[in-house]
């Protein structure tokens, strides 16, 4: 094992006396390619090209003498830190930190980032990432080859951002770009790089305004409840939207960041607004012009961010990006079936009798999936007289995707 490994953050700026201090007495030296040629490297030194971390952390250990490992940026904020430190290794590390790339990126900008998401996105998460950028109104990303501008712009299709792209930090070929989301496609861009997505509507609800507590999203903005009570919305609601219902179905579907929701038969906008109140991005889904401007309203109101599609379902589906959990508020066991050939992990619907609940039930368990269904009843009284005031009662159906493809 490595007598000693220093890890050392760079973000273009003089190396500080114990980054100095640690490389004058490396025997080997770890990074990338532009780290590898700084002057300051002993001669000597063995290097090794930081590709793959895992490779990179194996060698280190196996090695007799003094380590240094150069990464841009804090090493510890999405950095080799983290894999370096895997107890597989075994290596026990000493930081010198420098500016994150994602602090560099927003100084660049002359904005603040105390109520920014930050993500990273990869080829295997680059969806999530994405998910969070359609759900939030500022999130940083750090990208990779593959996974870059081009490709969030691409996969935000529908939804209007500005993207400030910042490339090659700390260099003397550092480039800061601002574009929108859908021109984002038409450029080449140079790695390493970060984006930050910004724009949305705000509202009363939107975090971060007049400085908040916590960083990222503030969980305490907005009013107090997973659902609101119906007058919250106007009133007027359909039968598929009591608030104890929409209780019900938030429970099963559990929405969170970095998923996408479909709000199928949106309605007033409840569902769809309370799903991205937990911070999953929405697309609600209305053929009724009425019900998307009532669900407009409500995203507006409570200052959550929703894609909003008018069109009949099944057929305005097919161009939706992949959908994770799904809420059919409307449409039929023709719908679910439509639903459920794109695989999402959840689907939740209800109906209004045991005849429908069977046939959506046994559909979804033909298309895979395991099947709960509930009868709910929620009786409402006037508490001054104790007298019921309103009934309803609903089948709720849940569709669980079978273990071994809800992995994906």
């Amino acid at each position: 094992m490595a007598d000693r490994v220093t890890v050392i953050g760079w973000d273009g700026s003089p190396l500080t006396a114990a980054a100095h201090g640690a490389l004058g007495a490396a025997t080997l030296v770890a990074g990338a390619a532009h780290h590898l040629a700084l002057p300051e490297l002993p001669p000597a030194a063995e290097r090794i090209r930081l590709g793959s971390v895992e490779l990179a952390a194996r060698r280190i250990a196996t090695h007799r003498g003094t380590a240094v490992v150069l990464a841009d940026g804090d090493p510890g904020f999405f950095g080799v830190v983290r894999a370096l430190r895997d107890p597989e290794f075994g290596l026990e590390v000493e930081v010198v930190p420098a500016v994150s790339s994602v602090a560099a990126a927003f100084a660049r900008a002359g904005m603040p980032w105390d109520d920014a998401q930050v993500v990273v996105a990869h080829r295997r998460t680059l969806r999530r990432a994405v998910n969070v950028c359609r759900a939030h109104t500022k999130v940083a990303v750090l990208t990779s080859p593959g996974a870059g501008p081009a490709e969030l712009g691409l996969l935000m299709d529908g939804v209007h951002r500005t993207f400030v792209i910042c490339e090659e930090l700390g260099t003397e070929r550092e480039r800061v770009s601002v574009v929108t989301s859908d021109k984002a496609a038409d450029h080449t861009w140079r790695d390493p790089n970060v984006v930050i997505v910004i724009g949305g509507i705000s509202g009363a609800a939107r975090a971060g305004e007049g400085g908040g507590w916590i960083a990222g999203r503030d969980p305490g903005a907005g009013p107090r409840g997973w659902v609101l009570p119906d007058e919250a919305y106007g009133g007027g609601l359909g039968e598929g939207e009591t608030d104890l219902l929409r209780a019900a179905q938030l429970a099963r579907l559990g929405p969170r960041v970095g998923d996408l929701v479909w709000d199928i038969g949106s309605g007033s906008g409840a569902f769809a607004t309370e799903a991205a109140r937990a911070g999953a991005a929405v697309i609600a889904v209305d053929r009724d012009p009425t019900a998307c401007a009532r669900t407009e309203t409500a995203a507006r109101r409570f200052g959550v961010q929703l894609q909003i599609v008018r069109g009949t379902a099944p057929h305005v589906l097919e161009n939706l990006p992949e959908p994770d959990v799904v809420r059919v508020g409307g449409g039929g066991a023709a719908v679910v079936s439509a639903v459920a050939d794109r695989r999402p992990q959840r689907i939740v619907t209800h109906a209004a009798t045991r005849d429908a609940a069977e046939l959506v039930g046994r559909d979804l368990t033909e298309h895979g999936y395991r099947v709960e269904c509930a009868l709910m009843q929620s009786v409402e009284l006037d508490t001054r007289a104790w007298t019921e005031t309103e009934r309803n009662v609903a089948f709720l159906l849940t569709g669980e995707l079978l273990r071994r493809e809800a992995s994906r």
